[in-house]
């Protein structure tokens, strides 16, 4: 059974820094697409980054610059590593393996 468990998530202010990670488990972590998606209050869910099994990364255009997604594929962990936080990045934060996603972590930046 796929699991992933997300973690890191906190108050922070904004120009703050942030560093989530995403345990995952019941499947061979190494050779997926990992990606890392939000959903703001009374929003949808917003794709934020990816990375793929050779290490190849992607980013929306609202993070690009100010996040860096990344993978221990020995830790079967992911990343997501947010620097220059804005209140706008506000959301639950959630990592995805297909269609499948962890419970979530709350980020809230706020002065």
């Amino acid at each position: 059974e796929v699991q992933l468990v997300e973690s890191g998530g906190g108050l922070v202010q904004p120009g703050g820094s942030l560093r989530l990670s995403c345990a995952a488990s019941g499947f061979t972590f190494s050779g997926f697409t990992m990606t890392w998606v939000r959903q703001a209050p009374g929003k949808g869910f917003e794709w934020v980054s990816s990375i793929n099994s050779g290490g190849t990364t992607a980013y929306a255009n609202s993070v690009k610059g100010r996040f860096t997604i990344s993978r221990d594929n020995a830790k079967n962990t992911l990343y997501l590593q947010m620097n220059s936080l804005k209140p706008e990045d506000t959301a639950v934060y959630y990592c995805k393996k297909d269609q499948i996603r962890g419970q979530g972590t709350q980020v809230n930046v706020s002065s």
